[in-house]
């Protein structure tokens, strides 16, 4: 289940809750793309299935400071060939046209198509268990930017309260408790298709091996994809869910990770190539990114 929120500062964040393990299936599964927002202190039910999250917190509550790394690749060529140091410290997307993603709570931007609406820098998603009272996240992601957020509508328990679905969105997280790059990216994108859309199978998930990958502003790390196939679908908008998970260490040192899920194989799928003209503009924060 997908499902988000906006709190006060101070309380539990998902991404400090997530820690990597392999998802249990459900004992009483629910509708997965029920989602619940809740602005301030308003609750506000809205409805997502492929890309339909939880969303969080305003602060994620672990005491930490913003992290105020300064990139190391700030010099590096950017996708079109232009000096990240000469456009003013990077402020602007690396790619012309496109608009800047900042988590630079965990030290990370990166850039989507103009066409993808950026949530706010303190919008958490976060998939759960369906059948988990408490909703703990199995994994989430900090500002995500979102694509076609009314991709499919539907009213499959027939409440009268029309349910939509959105058809991609990508985001970063902290990977806390991970060892390894590719352990977290693995897990990551792992977690994102069973929580997204498979639960509570687990059979019908195709995970590729970690690939070591260097991103245009030379961040290196670990890449893996999960894809999945064969789940019954339940609902007008349920589809096969697709999951890229780009793995690696901050300035401070710690594992973060940018990640890209949405549906898989219907007709208008994110192409491997938008994805991975996304995943290319990956850096590390800089001070003024992001801001025009």
């Amino acid at each position: 289940m997908w499902q988000g929120q906006q709190s006060p500062p101070g309380q539990p964040n998902p991404q400090d809750t997530y820690v990597s393990s392999t998802p249990e299936a459900p004992r009483r599964p629910r509708n997965r793309t029920a989602i619940t927002a809740v602005a301030a202190s308003a609750a506000v039910v809205v409805a997502c299935g492929v890309t339909g999250f939880l969303v969080l917190r305003d602060d994620d509550g672990n005491g930490k400071d913003r992290a105020d790394a300064k990139s190391s690749a700030s010099a590096s060529a950017s996708p079109d060939g232009t000096d990240r140091s000469a456009a003013g410290g990077g402020s602007g997307p690396l790619v012309p046209g496109w608009n800047t993603v900042v988590n630079a709570k965990r030290g990370i931007t990166f850039d989507v198509p103009a066409s993808w609406t950026r949530q706010s820098a303190s919008w958490v998603s976060y998939v759960a268990k369906d059948d988990d009272p408490e909703e703990k996240p199995l994994v989430a992601m900090m500002a995500p930017a979102v694509l076609k957020e009314k991709w499919c509508t539907s009213d499959d328990n027939k409440n009268g309260d029309a349910e939509n679905t959105a058809l991609a969105s990508t985001g970063t997280t902290g990977e806390k408790g991970s060892k390894s790059a590719a352990e977290a990216a693995a897990d990551t994108a792992k977690n994102w298709v069973y929580g997204a859309y498979t639960q509570p199978d687990t059979s019908g998930l195709t995970i590729s091996e970690p690939e070591s990958y260097r991103t245009k502003a030379g961040v290196e790390g670990s890449l893996v994809t999960v894809t999945s196939s064969g789940t019954p679908k339940k609902g007008k908008c349920d589809s096969a869910g697709k999951a890229v998970t780009f793995a690696f260490k901050n300035a401070a040192g710690d594992f973060v990770s940018w990640t890209y899920v949405g549906a898989h194989g219907v007709p208008d799928e994110v192409s491997d190539t938008t994805i991975r003209q996304i995943l290319g503009t990956v850096r590390l924060f800089e001070e003024g990114d992001g801001q025009s």
